[in-house]
């Protein structure tokens, strides 16, 4: 008998993810050389308006993508709710 192979179907990554991903590990790199430039530099002044500013630029990432994930999981649970697949 013939072997099947699986395709193996690669899922492509949603845009927003690609978003969250690249804003987190900007903050984290920004976060380290602000901290290396204060400790060099012996200014603490940039943790007012650099680190806040970052940090605020990743809550807006997070809370748009927990806000675009929870309303593509209502509209799968309404569509399973109208086919009759939910249990309860």
């Amino acid at each position: 008998m013939r072997e099947r192979k699986r395709l193996s179907v690669k899922k492509k990554m949603e845009f927003s993810k690609k978003i969250l991903i690249v804003v987190s590990i900007a903050t984290v790199l920004i976060v380290i050389a602000s901290f290396v430039l204060m400790w060099r530099m012996m200014d603490l002044s940039p943790l007012s308006y650099i680190i806040t500013g970052i940090f605020a630029e990743l809550a807006s990432a997070t809370g748009f993508y927990y806000w675009k994930a929870k309303n593509e999981n209502m509209i799968k649970l309404t569509k399973d709710d109208e086919e009759g697949g939910a249990v309860g």
